[in-house]
């Protein structure tokens, strides 16, 4: 395998890279220079939704490419107004405002929250509550929002306003929920980064129900798990409660950069010109491919299908946990988000999946997160499960005495 470190290197050193590149990719598979494939089961963590190159949206791309690229939003932008539309209509929604990425996407969502009640004459409620564990960008409002000591260290004081509470506690929620200054709950329906951890279903009403009680608003970070994700197309479908303001990004933009924050009517009644902006949010090429995804995700038996492939992957997973259960402990997660609670470390276990030809992403919770292309084929569950399968083999005790 190719080393591609570089002491000399002028980029910023955040990044842990794994020491691959890669020149091509088709559908769920991704090819080096060398020629090597590999099986792309991270998807660029739930971006490529529809896999690399699919032509649908390499052509509705070019096709736009070569009439305009960019404007600003001090004009109409057609496919903006065609992209609100297709989207509320699909969902709580009655008003969209489209961003670059997720982080941007909460960002206006926290502010679109707090706006909310200034102009309802009570500036004084500004605060959101979030949860342990939750992951929501990494601007410093969204680290803030998150509260993870390892994002927050080093960047000074952590931005006012967010109270993290205990994953499940439902007594410590009631009582933060009640104080006159909060205003809005901020939730991953399913939390990805923080180990595929699921709010279940009666607790997402439950917290529809005590936002209602107290008069807060409720938002969703569906960042990772829109656009299909889970076999809806958005998790809070499976629940029934929906949300006053939800941020998406990822998978919309099927390896575009590109979010959009969605409101109410109500929610979103502070939103007022000169209020909020982004330069180059919900710019033409951004709004192509954004409608190319939709085509293809709100086509006939697209969303069924996720659920067939997803429920096929999730059987073959949880067979593995029941014969090496001294590598994988648990199978988490719902539709093509899925994570394994690994009783190895999990960047141990992903990398054994990388040199069988499979790729995949950790997560906290030691949890190695699968996020295939939502086009995967049956044959192709199979195949990624067999590379699993040899992974965890090589790192059983049980396979290592068979092999000895």
């Amino acid at each position: 395998m190719a080393e591609f470190k570089d002491a000399h290197s002028p980029l910023y050193d955040t990044y842990a890279r794994a020491p691959l590149a890669f020149e091509r990719g088709e559908g769920v598979w991704l090819v080096t220079g060398e020629g090597r494939r590999y099986m792309d089961f991270a998807a660029g963590i739930a971006v490529n939704s529809l896999g690399h190159a699919h032509p649908h949206l390499v052509a509705a791309l070019t096709e736009q490419a070569n009439k305009l690229w960019h404007l600003s939003n001090l004009y109409e932008i057609p496919g903006q107004r065609r992209l609100a539309e297709r989207l509320t209509e699909a969902t709580f929604a009655d008003r969209a405002f489209f961003t670059n990425s997720g982080a941007e996407a909460l960002e206006c969502a926290i502010k679109t929250a707090r706006r909310y009640h200034y102009v309802d004459g009570a500036p004084e409620r500004y605060r959101i509550l979030t949860f342990e564990g939750a992951f929501h960008g990494r601007t410093l409002a969204t680290i803030a929002a998150g509260g993870q000591a390892k994002y927050l260290e080093g960047f000074g004081p952590k931005a006012p306003g967010f109270d993290q509470l205990p994953f499940g506690d439902h007594e410590a929620l009631k009582q933060a929920a009640a104080e006159p200054d909060v205003a809005a709950i901020l939730i991953e329906p399913i939390q990805g980064e923080g180990g595929v951890r699921s709010v279940p279903p009666q607790c997402l009403q439950g917290l529809r129900d005590l936002c209602d009680e107290h008069g807060i608003l409720l938002i969703y970070d569906e960042v990772q798990t829109g656009i299909g994700r889970t076999g809806r197309l958005y998790a809070y479908e499976h629940s029934g409660a929906a949300p006053d303001i939800m941020a998406s990004a990822k998978g919309i933009g099927g390896g575009f950069p590109m979010g959009v924050c969605l409101a109410t009517e109500a929610a979103a009644r502070g939103m007022t010109p000169g209020t909020h902006g982004s330069t180059y949010g919900g710019n033409p090429l951004a709004m192509a491919v954004g409608n190319a995804v939709l085509d293809v995700v709100l086509g006939e038996g697209f969303l069924t299908h996720v659920q067939d492939v997803a429920l096929l992957l999730k059987q073959s997973l949880a067979s593995l946990a029941d014969r090496y259960p001294d590598v994988v402990g648990e199978v988490r997660g719902q539709g093509l988000l899925i994570g394994l609670k690994a009783k190895v470390p999990n960047v141990q276990l992903v990398a054994a999946m990388r040199d069988e030809g499979l790729l995949a992403a950790p997560a906290g919770d030691n949890v190695v997160r699968l996020l295939p292309p939502l086009i995967v084929t049956v044959d192709e569950v199979h195949e990624a499960t067999s590379r699993i399968e040899a992974a965890v083999a090589g790192l059983s005790l049980a396979g290592q005495r068979k092999s000895a």
